[in-house]
């Protein structure tokens, strides 16, 4: 029996002192160089950029403190008055240490967080590696300038691959890492790329942890991806050969019209994109109406999809209507008064003007013609 007491007392001091998972930071910081008074701040940043400050310590004989508490490690950067730059860190619930370097603020270092340890070391190869390339651009440029043909070949190659190298580390570095909330920071990042490789993007979302991706900025990547996938399947949806996808909306009196009514009206059907407010578009009309004027006897249809009831737009049906009757629009006319609507994102249509050419089935034969090309095209089709 006193055995059997032994170990019971053994396992509640065992189980009493596990380490629980603090539920805060404390930042300890080293400013060594730094002023009594200077502000040091802890910051996150918007989607836009804007940097916001959520928590401040002054420097008192070169040392500091901030503390606080976040819901997953994510990233913050820290900001020093006086000193120049920002520094990424990954924040997460521990004791941290911070050593300010202000000569050469990038060389700042945070201890004591696992995800920073991990996101650091991402960044130095990525660093690592733009050097590499910078490198072999400035080799690859002398080669073709002198026309040295015994080393272009071999240095062109070795660009293409450094660079393919670059583009895929990311990737392969959240793979490694799809457990580690530093990895999701990584990925959001490719958003900003100029060649975002879409299908490799959302494979890599797809692959991190589930606790990793219901985060709030887990979530956000989500939506986007669905954003990205419904642009995707607009975009193949609406290429020269596919069938226009069906709407419809109100007309000017309040009456559904769908696009398949005009179509079956006509043996070409533009669908014209355009709002009152829109410069371009109401500069392109007398063209438009002299085209439906040449052409409508000859099988010609129109349907205007209005995109106004943009935000700040005064009585946006009024300014439809005006727009329609000033400009002399005589053909079909629809509007869910919407602003850029749900018609317009099935169209992949961003920008306006925007036009689609269909034929008497309803397939689109062209796109985003303006002025005498416009004109070309129906009188190709028509005549």
């Amino acid at each position: 029996m006193k055995k059997l007491i032994c170990i019971a007392f053994l396992s509640l001091c065992v189980f009493g002192c596990k380490k629980e998972q603090r539920t805060d930071y404390v930042i300890n910081g080293k400013a060594k160089g730094l002023y009594n008074g200077i502000r040091v701040y802890l910051n996150t940043m918007d989607e836009r950029g804007r940097i916001t400050a959520i928590d401040t310590a002054i420097v008192m004989n070169e040392t500091f403190t901030l503390d606080g508490t976040v819901e997953y490690p994510s990233l913050h950067y820290i900001t020093v008055n006086g000193v120049n730059g920002r520094l990424p860190v990954i924040i997460e619930n521990a004791v941290l240490e911070l050593n300010i370097n202000q000569e050469k603020f990038s060389n700042s270092k945070l201890k004591g967080s696992k995800e920073n340890d991990i996101y650091s070391e991402f960044g130095f190869k990525v660093s690592e590696l733009r050097k590499k390339l910078v490198d072999a651009k400035k080799k690859y440029n002398q080669s073709f300038i002198l026309n040295d043909t015994l080393n272009l070949s071999n240095d062109k190659q070795f660009l293409e691959n450094l660079e393919k190298e670059f583009n895929d580390f990311p990737y392969a570095h959240i793979e490694k890492n799809k457990e580690k909330y530093s990895s999701l920071t990584i990925l959001s990042a490719q958003l900003n790329s100029r060649n975002l490789d879409t299908e490799k993007f959302i494979s890599t979302y797809n692959n991190l942890d589930e606790n990793i991706k219901t985060t709030s900025e887990g979530r956000k990547i989500g939506e986007i991806i669905n954003s990205i996938k419904e642009k995707l399947k607009s975009e193949k949806s609406t290429t020269i050969g596919a069938i226009a996808p069906e709407f419809s909306a109100p007309n000017p009196e309040g009456k559904i019209v769908a696009l398949s009514d005009v179509v079956s009206k006509g043996k070409i059907t533009i669908i014209d994109f355009w709002a009152a407010w829109c410069g371009p578009c109401r500069r392109e009309n007398p063209n438009v109406v002299k085209v439906y004027n040449k052409y409508h006897d000859k099988g010609l249809e129109i349907i205007g999809v209005g995109l106004d009831g943009r935000r700040g737009q005064q009585n946006p049906k009024e300014a439809w209507i005006k727009a329609i009757k000033d400009d002399n629009l005589t053909w079909h006319q629809v509007s869910n008064l919407k602003y850029f609507d749900q018609i317009a994102r099935r169209y992949n249509v961003g920008s306006i003007p925007s036009m689609f050419v269909l034929d008497n089935e309803g397939k689109i034969v062209a796109k985003n013609l303006r002025g005498l090309a416009l004109e070309n095209k129906i009188a190709e089709l028509l005549n």
